[in-house]
């Protein structure tokens, strides 16, 4: 039996597939090495009893996940899944890797994730490709619910929300500004807690304030992570990611503005990412 697994910060997706070829679908919280030690990933598969009942009949993994972009994090993924499966031959990849997989439709494009965090490859069908790196909810993360998130938490403790929405913000969570301060700088996961703030921003979307926010950050994303590519005209841009979903209107309007194609937007990348390895991945082996 083998495992697929798409990870991001904050959820993982999880597809057994056994030798029948059915299918049976988990979903744990999402494991990133730059937050989470291997240990933190064993002891958090171990939680559900669902997979440790058949952690020893699994043959092989093929893991997707945020973070994973270096040997040193990829090894830490590595050490937290096979300390679980300790039977299972273990494949560690970047979760770009299984957004190009996911949207590949038999021809060059560029694949953008826009989740929790985001980031952009090329994907010739061959190789994967980055011309940006990722930097993070700090430095980067451009259009992704962290990114969001700090903006309205900023525009909270700052005083600039429309009043409406100021009293639904405080009657919805009834923060301080030290609880937001401690969550954002004490506390571990601190992209997760602030991407956390993407139903509310979702709930107030047809707000000018944040219709202005999602258009300006989408675009800026854009910018960055889709025009940085030579050929970013000339080939298909395709979206995976819950945040892509939801503002799919914004994102296509800062592609218009661009002169940018957009493909497929869609929310969870583990469908296209099975039918990749269906038709790409299992079938070499057999062969």
């Amino acid at each position: 039996m083998i495992f697929i697994i798409e990870s991001g910060s904050t959820k993982s997706d999880w597809v057994l597939i056994d030798d029948k070829s059915n299918q049976s679908f988990f979903s744990t919280m999402g494991f990133n090495p730059y937050f989470h030690s291997a240990e933190n990933i064993a002891e958090e598969i171990g939680k559900n009893l669902d997979l440790v009942a058949i952690a020893d009949s699994i043959n092989a993994i093929y893991f997707y996940g945020a973070g994973c972009s270096s040997e040193s994090s990829n090894k830490i993924v590595y050490e937290g899944l096979s300390s679980v499966f300790t039977k299972a031959q273990i494949h560690v990849e970047h979760d770009l890797t299984a957004c190009a997989y996911s949207t590949f439709q038999g021809s060059p494009a560029i694949s953008c994730i826009i989740g929790t965090g985001s980031n952009s490859c090329f994907f010739d069908g061959q190789t994967v490709s980055e011309v940006v790196p990722a930097l993070g909810y700090i430095l980067g993360d451009e259009g992704s619910g962290s990114y969001f998130g700090k903006k309205l938490l900023a525009s909270y403790l700052y005083n600039k929300l429309p009043k409406h929405v100021e009293e639904d913000f405080e009657k919805t969570f009834n923060l301080s500004k030290n609880q937001i301060v401690e969550n954002v700088y004490k506390k571990p996961n601190a992209n997760v807690y602030i991407a956390s703030f993407m139903p509310f921003i979702a709930k107030h979307k047809d707000e000018a304030f944040f219709k202005l926010m999602v258009e300006e950050g989408m675009r800026s994303f854009m910018e960055v992570h889709v025009c940085c590519y030579d050929n970013y005209q000339n080939v298909p841009v395709h979206f995976v990611g819950s945040i892509a979903q939801i503002f799919e209107k914004e994102v296509l309007k800062s592609a218009i503005s661009l002169n940018i194609t957009i493909g497929q937007i869609i929310q969870k990348p583990i469908q296209g990412l099975i039918t990749y390895h269906e038709n790409y991945i299992f079938s070499k082996q057999t062969n």
